[in-house]
């Protein structure tokens, strides 16, 4: 796709415009998504969800990230990364790998306020350095980001990723660099979309392979046409999560308004090559990641996106990103 059916794709207006609109959808809960008795099931043979919130944790959430493997191996899931806020699970990960030899379970890293009040080189490495070497993606501060802190009127200004003058800060360029070195991914956690492409710009000439924009369709991350170009020219990969088609009154994240089903797939079908979809599923009162999964295939499905497409989406891209062949 060139640059001119990209933009035509997106529908932009001045290159200024948030990708679809903020239309409702019926309201569901998890009730509405019973999970389904764990079988084989060809739509979901091959995929691989690399942005799952299960147990253990400090907030609440509906599965356990032992049981969730178990299903997802016996579904047909191909691998699963699994990601905390506070904790490490690349740890977590290497136990599960021990009891499930045949399935890929890959954890990831935060830099969040556990790590301190700075990002924190030093964590960065260690994870690297622990056995099975299955920390595959280092996220910038989610909760604990100078961003969600603005936008949630939250105490505190954050951990930041930039100095005063918008440069990147040394110890996050020192991360891009061990990102960079392993060969695993580099994610933008919770940082604004103008953060994101500064992050991005640096990543670029640093040589990290495997930038993620973190779930651009997402509330206060989301981005605009032009910044979605930009990001994908600075080579990086964005994210769009399925969690957003969940939400709403009566679920597990009942704040937040339903995004509509034009506007999810506005995104999707938006330069597939460099996208991929995750659930960001776990919580509480919201569907298993599983079902969400199989969910948001249906629906990709059903409204037209190509067989191609949606293997690049949920399978051959997020399975490149964790370093599966």
């Amino acid at each position: 796709m060139d640059r001119r059916d990209f933009i035509k794709t997106l529908g932009i207006a001045g290159g200024a415009v948030l990708i679809g609109g903020s239309g409702s959808a019926p309201v569901l809960n998890g009730a509405d998504f019973p999970h389904e008795k764990t079988s084989t099931d060809p739509l979901l043979a091959g995929v691989c969800d690399i942005h799952i919130h299960c147990l253990p944790d400090t907030r609440a959430r509906c599965t356990d990230e032992l049981t969730l493997a178990k299903q997802a191996k016996q579904t047909g899931y191909r691998a699963l990364m699994y990601k905390s806020n506070d904790w490490s699970c690349h740890d977590r990960a290497y136990l599960i790998r021990e009891a499930m030899p045949d399935f890929h379970v890959f954890g990831s890293l935060c830099m969040n306020r556990v790590h301190g009040d700075k990002v924190n080189v030093y964590a960065a490495e260690q994870a690297l350095k622990t056995s099975g070497s299955l920390c595959r993606c280092i996220w910038m501060p989610t909760l604990s980001a100078v961003w969600q802190h603005q936008c949630g009127k939250l105490p505190g200004t954050g951990i930041p990723v930039l100095d005063a003058q918008g440069k990147v800060l040394p110890e996050v360029i020192r991360v891009m660099e061990l990102c960079a070195e392993a060969d695993i991914i580099f994610a933008t956690g919770h940082s604004s979309p103008r953060e994101s492409l500064i992050l991005a710009r640096r990543a670029k000439e640093i040589g990290v392979k495997k930038f993620v924009v973190t779930h651009v369709n997402s509330l206060i991350w989301k981005m605009t046409c032009a910044q979605i170009l930009q990001a994908v020219d600075l080579g990086a990969f964005v994210e769009y999560c399925y969690l957003p088609r969940l939400w709403g009154p009566g679920t597990g994240n009942p704040q937040y308004e339903r995004q509509s089903h034009e506007e999810f797939l506005n995104y999707d079908r938006t330069i597939p090559e460099r996208s991929f979809i995750s659930t960001d599923l776990g919580q509480q009162g919201n569907p298993n990641p599983i079902d969400g999964m199989r969910a948001c295939v249906r629906e990709l499905g059903a409204s037209g996106i190509s067989q191609k497409d949606i293997d690049r989406m949920v399978r051959h891209n997020p399975a490149f990103l964790i370093g599966l062949k």
